[in-house]
């Protein structure tokens, strides 16, 4: 699964939720097709992992898959049964966070049936709404 190698700080203020329109990454760039998001959410490092296996094997091994965003954000959890107090806990799990027009997924060499298949099984292993997208589109 996807995670930073190295971060400066292991724990970060828990974030308020995402506004706006994403300001990176609003088009296919090396691809032929996309899945963008049309809400804002967090994605977490396993929904990336599993939309990526469920791309791949979608497409049979052919064309290549490109992954537009990565988990650099911490979430922390304390223990279950833990009474209040006592700090903060550790780090959980890394999320992603994502705003609507980010294109987070970019697939090319195969043909757009294809493509729209892989992404429609990709689209719902992901927690915000998406729509797949060509470059001819953007």
């Amino acid at each position: 699964m996807l995670s930073p190698k190295r971060v400066r700080h292991r724990k970060q203020h828990r974030p308020r939720p995402l506004k706006g329109l994403s300001k990176g990454h609003t088009e296919v760039y090396v691809g032929d097709y996309g899945l963008m998001a049309t809400t804002p959410g967090w994605i977490t490092a396993r929904q990336i992992e599993a939309a990526r296996v469920a791309m791949t094997r979608a497409i049979k091994r052919g064309g290549k898959v490109r992954i537009t965003i990565f988990p650099d954000r911490s979430i922390t959890r304390k223990p279950l049964e833990t009474r209040m107090g006592s700090g903060k806990g550790a780090p959980d799990h890394w999320v992603a966070p994502v705003k609507p027009g980010r294109v987070m997924f970019e697939l090319g060499g195969v043909t757009e049936e294809l493509a729209r298949e892989a992404m429609r099984k990709a689209a719902h292993k992901l927690p915000v709404q998406t729509k797949f997208i060509s470059r001819e589109e953007a």
